[in-house]
């Protein structure tokens, strides 16, 4: 199984740190924050990796090389131009269009089981599962809504033809998606695009079976100054532990 992590984003809302690093190579408790993704990864034996660049891109590509140094296996997709996350992923297609693959937002931590989500993904059949969690600031962050069996009613603004939705729980996406190669008939063009606001919209009008696995473990959003310090303080007391930090865990120590 592949998977691809999103790295490209200017990250203005960790300025002025991203002034002179990229993103995801600003430091969580000691290391880069892309680390955990990779780790995350790693340890659920995902082992071929692309990722996107753009934000000084030369600095990602210095610092995970070739991705032997992680155990793992990285390329690169390189965007001249943002291509948002839609965009991007279908910049990546040459990479992932065999087989079920894996996206990660490179800016969240999350303790995620995720053998439990590759498991729960091929029990539904599902063309795109996404992990998505409570939360009371969801419809901020844009709500999802799914029916008792994980099945996707609702994305956002856009409801699933013929389901009703006064049956539906509301989540918000964490970012994390298991991928089907079908997404990518939903997907054209060279201008950035939303996965969220256009092709998820597009697949649920096309009936493909979108599905949500439940996540209550601990996640963290990195993308701003106040998050990253609390994210960095739990770390460092020992509060908080994410399950694939392991003895086998170390990796090259990034800028920092």
């Amino acid at each position: 199984m592949r998977a691809m992590l999103f790295a490209a984003g200017l990250g203005t809302r960790l300025r002025p740190l991203t002034d002179s690093l990229p993103k995801c190579l600003v430091p969580v408790n000691g290391r880069p924050m892309i680390d955990y993704s990779l780790l995350l990864l790693r340890h659920y034996g995902i082992r071929e990796i692309v990722v996107n660049v753009h934000h000084f891109a030369d600095r990602v590509e210095d610092y995970l090389g070739d991705g032997s140094g992680f155990g793992v296996e990285v390329a690169y997709s390189r965007e001249e131009t943002l291509l948002d996350t839609g965009g991007g992923l279908l910049g990546a297609r040459r990479f992932l269009d065999d087989g079920t693959f894996v996206v990660v937002n490179s800016d969240v931590l999350i303790d995620l089981r995720l053998d439990q989500v590759l498991r729960f993904h091929r029990e539904r059949r599902a063309a795109a599962t996404l992990v998505l969690r409570k939360d009371p600031e969801a419809e901020a962050y844009g709500a999802i809504w799914t029916d008792g069996r994980g099945v996707i009613g609702r994305f956002l603004e856009h409801g699933a033809p013929g389901r009703p939705s006064g049956k539906l729980e509301q989540y918000m996406f964490t970012g994390v998606h298991v991928l089907e190669p079908d997404i990518f008939r939903y997907m054209e063009g060279a201008e950035p695009f939303s996965i969220t606001r256009a092709t998820y919209p597009a697949m649920l009008k096309g009936a493909e079976r979108l599905c949500g696995f439940p996540f209550d473990g601990e996640w963290q959003d990195l993308g701003t100054p106040e998050r990253l310090r609390a994210t960095e303080r739990r770390l460092r007391e020992g509060d908080w532990r994410p399950h694939f930090l392991g003895a086998g865990s170390s990796l090259p120590r990034g800028p920092g």
